[in-house]
């Protein structure tokens, strides 16, 4: 079942907000990736009485006294603790030393010094994305105010889906950057940074959404263009059929009204009167004209008929 055009331009108009709604919520956050990380623990700082699973404790409280022989009571894997974190396109951001909250910094230091163009190319492609996106969504919105002529929200609808295309298209090039970036930072980045085991969180479902529903605007606006043009150019062949037609079947009878004035055929002596067509029309008038064929030769009267 078809959807008018009223309910496509909405139906476009909605996609493309929620892509921007989408897109503009996995930027400014740093949900696109999460792990943990193996990390030493600390030493306990503080009172003993306290316990601190999180820390390495000492069997004296006098750490200072170089006197006394530390032990410590944890052993193998008891010596390191998972930490987790959340990476995003600008921040990186690691749970405490005390495991309350986290700490966060700048994701360009982490990723290969060597290999930052290609998270200042995801940056670049992703403002693009969102730019061009908002642009897209800001032309269908003034292209429903009826001030307009046809011909104009014709115009307004072509590079409202022109531009929801190509943020679309920016859209997806700069995702794929981040994970490029991010696995490089994986492999190459800082060592007490790299992660022993991550996986895409809901930021990176959010981006991938968005562009989803992104090219769902643009083909649903583009869909709406061609289709207006195909109407139009049916309804214009249409009418220029309908004229051709009657331009021939106007034609045709002033042919048929001329056969008859020459073939009608009158008995000599006799008059008879004739209603010829004026522009194509018999008057109305009632005004009759003869037409003698006494002085016409049998000759004329055999090669007319």
């Amino acid at each position: 079942m078809g959807l008018g055009h009223g309910r496509r331009a909405s139906l476009a108009i909605t996609l493309n907000f929620v892509a921007f709604a989408f897109a503009l919520s996995a930027v400014t956050t740093s949900y696109w990736c999460e792990g943990t990380r193996k990390v030493v623990k600390p030493f306990c700082t503080g009172s003993v009485k306290v316990k601190q699973w999180y820390c390495i404790r000492f069997n004296s409280s006098n750490i200072n006294d170089s006197r006394l022989v530390q032990y410590i009571w944890e052993s193998g894997e008891e010596k390191f603790l998972m930490r987790k974190f959340h990476t995003g396109i600008f921040f990186s951001c690691e749970q405490a030393a005390d495991m309350n909250g986290f700490d966060c910094r700048d994701f360009s230091e982490i990723a290969p010094e060597h290999e930052r163009g290609v998270l200042w190319l995801c940056i670049v492609a992703e403002s693009l994305y969102l730019g061009l996106l908002f642009m897209g969504g800001a032309l269908m919105t003034l292209e429903q105010c009826p001030c307009f002529s046809i011909m104009n929200k014709l115009k307004l609808n072509a590079f409202a889906a022109m531009c929801t295309a190509l943020s679309g298209l920016c859209g997806m090039l700069a995702h794929m950057m981040f994970t490029t970036a991010f696995q490089l930072a994986v492999s190459m980045g800082p060592e007490d940074w790299r992660p022993k085991t991550w996986d895409y969180s809901w930021s990176y479902l959010l981006a991938w959404g968005s562009f989803g529903t992104c090219m769902g605007s643009a083909v649903t606006a583009l869909n709406r263009y061609t289709k207006t043009i195909v109407e139009f150019k049916f309804k214009r062949q249409n009418i220029e059929k309908n004229l051709r037609i009657k331009q021939k079947l106007m034609e045709l009878d002033l042919q048929d009204q001329m056969w008859d004035m020459y073939v009608t055929a009158v008995p000599a002596g006799s008059e008879a009167p004739l209603d010829l067509p004026v522009n194509g029309h018999k008057p109305t008038s009632g005004t009759s004209y003869v037409v003698g064929l006494d002085n016409v030769p049998d000759r004329q009267g055999e090669i007319y008929c």
